[in-house]
């Protein structure tokens, strides 16, 4: 286990790869953009944008963009609409109602106030749970398929209406390290469904766990679908403050509702993410247990390379609160698929690192590395 010599990203993030003076990828393209010229970007967005114009079949949308509501997802649709004139469709995956929360709900009433217009997709009850439930057995991440699901309902919307053009926030490979998410240049969002959690998007497994496979048409990859030429770009790319904070704020002034329990709880940090439902606050916390890192690591690499906190304060932080997770979650997540909180642990356990995390009977795992450091100082 390796640290960045930068920021305290580790190297046991899927498919990330250090360069050769020990740099992750994030850092890499954060210090790059300080060369970069955003006024020049933003034109070759505009001219990329008139010529896909130019083949435009649907009179009433030019583009679709994903949405939860959140802070990401807010920012996007604002700035599309007020920054590049455009009219977006946005397409919201509803989670069931055991697990919606009211702030998700919230704010996508506060995208409708704002104007526009947003088609809600929503799955089989009894499908999605059986999908939860096998997710979170075999690989101890129930996010799968509602991930799946979520971009996978972008490129079928854009199939429904005729809309060539698809929006995305963040570039997973260069903002974050998933690099096998990196397309044929900085803004081509095509290999998307290569991230770690997704696996490629094949629906194999889901037949394998006993969902009928005509219920499973909203979890198809695009590629299914790949007659139809999409355009998925990140808008991250062009912006030159894209970041979670500055998102938080900007979505803030717009209307968006924030989330009320304590950042010791959730590990959130700026109150900002996650804000549509509660168990992926479990699923990050599931996270820190296989990979050494969870959502509190996202926030403060972000912030030491901003220069808002030092690394050895950010060292601090990171100890006391990355992986928490309350255990009112997990009783709500517990009781929707049916499963006992022995059982849950026991699952969580089976794929916690034993090389990171020291498992007993009697606690939830227990770190043995030295964050900021490794194990042993390796």
């Amino acid at each position: 286990m390796k640290y960045c010599k930068k920021c305290l990203q580790t190297d046991t993030r899927p498919n990330i790869v250090f360069n050769k003076f020990g740099i992750c990828p994030a850092c890499v393209y954060f210090y790059s953009t300080r060369e970069i010229n955003y006024s020049i970007r933003f034109k070759k967005l505009e001219k990329i944008l008139t010529d896909i114009q130019k083949n435009r079949k649907n009179k009433y949308y030019d583009c679709i963009i994903g949405v939860s509501g959140g802070k990401d997802s807010t920012r996007q649709a604002l700035w599309v609409r007020d920054k590049l004139k455009l009219r977006p469709l946005l397409v919201c995956l509803s989670y069931p109602p055991e697990q919606v929360t009211r702030t998700g709900t919230r704010n996508i009433s506060n995208l409708i106030n704002l104007g526009f217009d947003v088609e809600i997709v929503s799955l089989g009850p009894k499908s999605w749970k059986k999908l939860l439930l096998n997710s979170f057995v075999e690989n101890c991440n129930w996010a799968k398929p509602s991930e799946q699901a979520l971009f996978s309902s972008l490129p079928l919307a854009a199939k429904r209406h005729n809309i060539e053009l698809i929006f995305h926030g963040e570039n997973p490979g260069y903002q974050l390290g998933d690099m096998k998410t990196v397309g044929k240049n900085g803004y081509d969002g095509n290999n998307i469904f290569k991230m770690n959690t997704l696996g490629g998007g094949s629906t194999k497994w889901m037949e394998k766990a006993g969902v009928d496979k005509k219920k499973l048409f909203h979890y198809s990859h695009y590629s299914k679908i790949k007659k139809n030429k999409f355009n998925i770009i990140y808008l991250g790319y062009f912006w030159s403050n894209w970041s979670l904070k500055k998102n938080g704020v900007i979505a803030s002034l717009h209307g968006l509702n924030l989330r009320l329990d304590k950042f010791s709880n959730t590990q959130d940090i700026k109150g900002v993410t996650a804000l549509d439902e509660d168990w992926v606050i479990i699923n990050q916390m599931i996270k820190y247990y296989k990979y050494g890192f969870g959502r509190v690591s996202d926030y403060i690499n972000e912030d030491i390379r901003n220069k808002i906190i030092n690394r050895d304060d950010a060292i601090k932080i990171l100890e006391k609160y990355d992986g928490n997770c309350s255990e009112e979650y997990v009783d709500s997540f517990c009781k929707y698929l049916g499963i006992s909180k022995k059982f849950f642990w026991k699952i969580v356990k089976k794929f916690t690192n034993k090389k990171l995390f020291k498992v007993n009977n009697l606690s939830r795992p227990v770190r043995i590395f030295k964050v900021g450091i490794g194990l042993n100082g390796k």
